[in-house]
């Protein structure tokens, strides 16, 4: 787990900015769930066999005896969220967004942590094709808005879970032959969940991995339709696209359409997004059939891509003014001024009481402040301050309290 430290404070806040805005451009509307769930919201969804209940999900035990665990993803607990406040009656799709912190027990890397931040997008309640598209859309729109060109979008459709299961029978007969040459991962994957293999990492490059039958090859019509009916959305908004077979889900609850999107130069390793139809989540849940899309994408990947290309330099903003207060009387005054001045709007950061002038005024030219507002018991007395310049040719001026606004804004 890391920390945001104030130099990077500014970044976080721009892609948070930038995503909210873009969200509300398509209508999406804001949704927060608890960073605490039930653990059965994610056990059950995932299932016994997926990395995030094998490897990942941190789980306890509260005082009450109950199994929760922290979110290690958004969907299931925004559909968790739409059957619980009974958001089916509402016009559907229920278009929602969110933003906030995950956690998984992950290795880290570069631009993964096991507390990662998420940006993610839901539109739940159609099984429409131009949804798919639409998802895919806000999160370009998104990367776009952000300066990050150049990426790829990867598609895919997985079918039914009824295609999936004449595939999986097709895909162990095309491995058996092969079973102890791939990675024990991947070994332990063709017993529980064979479709994992093909976008295993280890064995990305091995030769029956790169000759596995498409799925493509094995979609009923249905599936077929949808996914041509996606890509005809896709053109018509003149998004550019490649088509992957071996992308996949290891879970039952996905359907059909599924993508990825990677920086440049990735070849597959460093998705910074991705997303994906799952109209089998909500039964799972509990809830009524209800078909869904998403996608999630990683704020540090984001991040790193962006400071990679140079996107976002550190802003070099400071304080418009430094008191500097001397004497008891001063220092009142000074933060009288003080006071009057954030009314305004104007940035003050209160300098030290009991300090010498020279002290003080070292501490001034160090903060970067533009002015300083010296306050002895003099100007205390007279009502006025003592306005001085710290970053330009100009004589410093006494300026009566009640002109100091005034004088600031002028001079800025």
């Amino acid at each position: 787990m890391h920390d945001t430290l104030p130099e990077d404070a500014d970044l976080w806040r721009h892609i948070r900015d930038t995503a909210e805005r873009v969200a509300r451009l398509f209508d999406y509307q804001q949704i927060t769930t608890p960073i605490v769930e039930d653990a059965s919201v994610f056990l059950h969804t995932a299932g016994d066999e997926s990395d995030i209940v094998q490897k990942e999900v941190y789980l306890f035990d509260d005082r009450g005896g109950d199994r929760l665990a922290l979110r290690p993803e958004g969907t299931a607990a925004v559909c968790r969220a739409y059957i619980e406040h009974g958001m089916s009656s509402r016009p559907q799709p229920v278009r929602l967004f969110y933003f906030g912190p995950f956690f998984r027990y992950d290795r880290p890397q570069a631009g993964r942590y096991r507390q990662l931040w998420q940006f993610g997008a839901e539109a739940i309640g159609t099984d429409s094709p131009a949804a798919d598209a639409e998802l895919i859309d806000l999160q370009l729109t998104l990367y776009r808005e952000l300066g990050l060109e150049g990426l790829t979008l990867r598609i895919n459709s997985i079918g039914t879970a009824e295609t999936r299961r004449r595939y999986a029978e097709v895909l162990r007969a095309h491995f058996e032959p092969h079973i102890g040459t791939l990675s024990r991962d991947s070994q332990r994957r063709f017993e529980t969940n064979i479709l994992r293999i093909l976008d295993s990492k280890e064995d990305l490059e091995h030769p029956a991995v790169q000759s596995a039958p498409s799925i493509l090859e094995h979609l009923s019509d249905e599936d077929r339709e949808h996914f041509e009916a996606v890509q005809t959305h896709l053109r018509a908004l003149g998004i550019a696209y490649e088509i992957d077979p071996r992308i996949v889900r290891g879970l039952d609850y996905y359907a059909r359409t599924v993508w990825e999107v990677e920086p440049p130069g990735a070849g597959g390793q460093s998705t910074i997004g991705a997303g994906g139809r799952y109209d089998g989540l909500m039964e799972i849940l509990g809830g009524p059939s209800t078909p869904a899309v998403g996608f999630a994408t990683g704020i540090e990947r984001v991040a790193l891509n962006m400071r990679e290309r140079g996107l976002w330099q550190a802003a070099s903003e400071h304080v418009e003014v430094v008191t500097v207060p001397l004497g008891d009387g001063g220092t009142a005054f000074a933060a009288k001024a003080t006071r009057i001045l954030r009314d305004a709007g104007i940035s003050v950061r209160s300098g030290l009481a009991g300090r010498s002038m020279r002290a003080a005024m070292r501490g001034a030219e160090a903060s970067g402040a533009t002015w300083a507002l010296i306050v002895g018991d003099r100007e205390a007395e007279a009502g006025v301050v003592q306005l001085k310049p710290m970053r330009a040719e100009a004589d410093q001026r006494e300026v009566r309290l009640d002109d100091l606004v005034s004088a600031i804004r002028e001079l800025r």
